[in-house]
């Protein structure tokens, strides 16, 4: 049974840092990218916006303009999990933070090109 499960999310100040987490099972996810959506209040499922990806290997990272810098993804394959480290927290980055994979080597922006998905964690950050 495929499962991805995040934790992590919680209410932060502007300028704080949080780490999100993703654990997965139920497949080989050394084949699969993972990355981390967000999707803003009063947004739909169709507008979740990507925010950072990682190759099977870790080898390749993208990221959204907007956390470019901010934001660091990695992961642990022995333990199949992602991560999410924020930093420089904005209230814009307000948002449930869903975590996805796909199979495959290549890190796609558009979130029908994932296969797999968490039901999410919420994070808030206040001004």
């Amino acid at each position: 049974q495929v499962q991805l499960v995040e934790s992590g999310g919680g209410l932060v100040q502007a300028g704080g840092s949080l780490r999100l987490s993703c654990e997965a099972s139920g497949r080989t996810w050394s084949n699969y990218v993972l990355a981390w959506f967000r999707q803003a209040p009063g947004k739909e499922r169709k507008e979740r916006e990507f925010v950072a990806g990682i190759t099977g290997s870790g080898g390749r990272t993208n990221y959204a303009d907007s956390v470019k810098g901010r934001f660091t993804i990695s992961r642990e394959n022995a333990k199949n999990t992602v991560f999410l480290q924020m930093a420089s927290l904005k209230p814009e980055d307000t948002a449930v933070y869903y975590c996805a994979a796909r199979s495959g080597y290549n890190i796609y922006y558009g979130p029908n090109e994932y296969e797999y998905w968490g039901k999410g964690t919420q994070v808030t950050v206040s001004s």
